[in-house]
């Protein structure tokens, strides 16, 4: 819980000295508590979306520990039935300057090219690849053999709220999840700090090399990893850099929104559980796709390289299309707790 600090008779809001802790089990396994706090969100030091640095408070939660895996979709699709988007057949109404031979169900696979190409066009490495789902990964003749507990891909923005209503859960907002994978360390580069290899130790799954032709596997992946291979931050979460991109319940907005300014007080205090709830604005005007709303994504992925999408931090965002799917976009949950669930302490 956030409280209200008096200081010299003028209020501020804080989330030290009136902490919340949860005074029941997890909600679930293998997920942890991330108590209540302000930190500074985004970066002005990378991508223009990732601006203004701003003050957010967050309320604690609970947070899935890693990312959902394979065998944990495997299990709510065999107990609901769910059929994902990318193995549905797409509608021509909603498609409607596409090739009518590829309004078939498949999804976005990522093959890497013969040599460097220009990286302005993403359709040098990216292929609709018709019979690509969660199940086949590369196309209809690949399989997750192996891969339980990789994390699940090939998930559009309706299946992972799908999982995550049939789990008791939800979808991180964006301030919640990016509070979360800094682990505590506010401002820090990296969910583990400031040094990418900090001695010589490769602490996510990322592109190592020049993209979309060499990777150099570094730390060993080609592709996805399995959950928990590398360390987890300050909060105990695992993969909140690389290995695949996370959904949140945010639309997306070029930028953050800027700081407000009191001509006589200065910038004001934190914005409180931010979330964007309207599609206006999250729409690619004059792009393929510009009739679905977009939502933001978070975290990088094993794709992002510093040559192309230095990414992998916990302030970066980019949209991605609610009905979209892809080899590298994946989602993890949350749950927040009734008043019933925890206690105040001034300890």
């Amino acid at each position: 819980m956030l409280g209200v600090l008096e200081v010299d008779g003028s209020a501020e809001l804080v989330a030290a000295r009136v902490p919340v802790a949860p005074v029941v089990d997890p909600p679930a396994r293998d997920m942890v508590w991330i108590p209540a706090g302000v930190f500074r969100m985004g970066s002005d030091q990378h991508y223009a979306e990732e601006r203004p640095v701003h003050s957010v408070a967050v309320d604690g939660f609970w947070m899935d520990d890693h990312q959902v895996t394979v065998a944990e979709f495997r299990r709510f699709v065999k107990a609901t039935g769910h059929v994902t988007v990318a193995e549905r057949t797409l509608d021509p109404a909603e498609y409607p300057d596409a090739d009518a031979d590829l309004l078939v169900p498949g999804s976005l696979v990522f093959r890497p090219t013969r040599g460097p190409v220009d990286l302005d066009d993403y359709r040098n490495w990216w292929h609709w690849v018709p019979g690509a789902q969660w199940r086949h990964p590369e196309g209809p003749d690949s399989d997750v053999s192996g891969r339980d507990r990789h994390p699940v891909t090939h998930v559009a923005f309706e299946d992972a709220t799908a999982y995550a209503a049939w789990a008791g859960k939800s979808l991180p907002s964006e301030a919640e999840w990016e509070y979360a994978a800094r682990g505590g360390l506010d401002g820090a580069v990296y969910t583990w700090g400031d040094e990418f290899e900090p001695k010589g130790r490769m602490m996510a799954n990322t592109w190592q090399g020049e993209f979309p032709w060499q990777n150099l596997r570094t730390d060993r992946y080609a592709g996805t990893s399995p959950v928990k291979a590398f360390p987890a931050n300050g909060h105990g979460l695992f993969d909140m850099a690389g290995n695949v991109w996370e959904w949140t319940t945010d639309f997306y907005r070029s930028s953050h929104p800027e700081v407000a300014i009191h001509a006589c007080c200065g910038p004001t205090g934190p914005q409180v559980n931010p979330k964007v709830t309207t599609p206006d604005g999250s729409y690619n005007v004059g792009q393929p796709g510009s009739q679905f709303p977009r939502m933001v994504v978070k975290g990088g992925s094993h794709l992002c390289a510093p040559n192309y999408c230095l990414r992998y931090r916990p302030a970066a965002r980019q949209p991605q299309s609610v009905e979209t799917s892809m080899a590298h976009l994946g989602f993890r949950c949350v749950s927040r707790p009734q008043p019933a669930d925890a206690v105040t302490s001034t300890e």
